[in-house]
């Protein structure tokens, strides 16, 4: 196996635990190396004691896991991570690298691209690798012009109006950022095999721009009010874990988060998700209720909305009298089925 078969991820991670989005990557990762006969990379980068991380990403899929400890990658700072990411890609040659849509990864990816003067694809909702034909009629000249495999990324556009596909045949490695939620975690096994592989950071020389004293952690907010598309989720959900994919459909759909009063007092999101009489007022052009009853308080919030589409196991709930579409059926059942059809949809109209 070549080393550009290798698909990394970049595995995020703060005070000792990883973030959710490292996982879903390493799902992803596996289905993309699946299709190409390649490995699944993992790499982590932190101050010290990140054994029990390597086992989970092993656990998780990674078929390598390359570690970098140095007091210096304690605290995330762009020139010390990016520096060692690229060391290691000029070193292995991995075909792709994946990074979360994060604070951190929409930093570091696009430079550690521009440093290797690589191809970069933001804020992606799919990925495939598959192959592309040339043009009809000839005289393209952009990356669908030309014939042989390529990687295939789906991303919102336009504000979340529109879905774009981006063909890239570029060099490796081809750099990607993809949004959180989007993939389904894949589940752990802990018979797994795995390397570990262990590298010098090579930062003896490199002085750091900031000394980093303490650090504060705050949640995002929701941007609601000009949101043009709107996933709700409401007690019908049913779990916080069933929640993930509301977050998984507005992702696809480029799209805002919101959530009753009743699947906020269950813990399901957080009060700034919180759309109704007691929450906040909105008017997207689409408005996906999942879940949700569609009792007068919540309706007071969401009035506005140009179309709503109602998905409820329940076909006598008040919100299917005034939704314009509605699906009677689970939202387990319902929204992996839909995601699939969106980026299906996407898929055959953008390759």
């Amino acid at each position: 196996m070549s080393r550009q078969s290798e698909i990394w991820v970049f595995a995020e991670e703060e005070n000792g635990r990883l973030s959710d989005v490292a996982i879903e990557l390493l799902g992803k990762a596996a289905d993309l190396a699946r299709a190409s006969g390649a490995a699944v990379g993992a790499v982590l980068l932190g101050g010290r004691g990140t054994e029990d991380l390597a086992s989970r990403l092993g656990a998780f899929g990674a078929d390598k896991v390359l570690i970098v400890e140095d007091a210096k990658l304690r605290h995330y700072q762009t020139t010390a991570y990016a520096k060692v990411l690229c060391d290691l890609c000029r070193k292995y040659e991995p075909r792709i690298v994946l990074f979360g849509a994060t604070a951190i990864g929409d930093d570091l990816a696009p430079s550690v691209a521009s440093a290797l003067d690589r191809g970069f694809v933001t804020d992606c909702t799919d990925l495939r690798i598959g192959g592309v034909e040339s043009e009809k009629g000839g005289g393209g000249s952009g990356a669908g012009s030309r014939g042989g495999e390529a990687l295939i990324h789906t991303r919102p556009s336009h504000g979340g109006t529109a879905v774009e596909t981006v063909v890239n045949q570029g060099p490796a490695p081809q750099i990607v950022t993809i949004r959180e939620g989007v993939f389904v975690a894949p589940s752990p096994d802990a018979h797994r095999r795995f390397e570990v592989v262990r590298e010098n950071a090579g930062l003896d020389r490199v002085t750091l721009p900031l000394t980093v004293i303490e650090t504060h952690r705050a949640a995002r907010t929701a941007d609601l009010g000009e949101a043009r598309v709107i996933v709700a989720g409401g007690a019908g959900v049913g779990t916080k874990e069933n929640f993930k994919l509301v977050w998984a459909l507005a992702n696809c759909l480029g799209g805002a988060v919101g959530a009753t009063r009743a699947a906020v007092d269950l813990g399901f999101a957080g009060e700034r998700h919180q759309i109704g009489q007691t929450g906040a007022a909105v008017s997207p052009a689409l408005y996906v209720a999942c879940g949700i009853s569609g009792a007068a308080q919540h309706k007071a919030g969401m009035d506005e909305s140009a179309r709503v589409l109602a998905i409820n196991i329940d076909p006598q709930a008040p919100i299917f009298s005034y939704a314009h579409y509605g699906v009677v059926g689970d939202v387990v059942d319902v929204i992996p089925r839909l995601i699939e059809s969106i980026r299906r949809a996407a898929r055959s109209s953008g390759a």
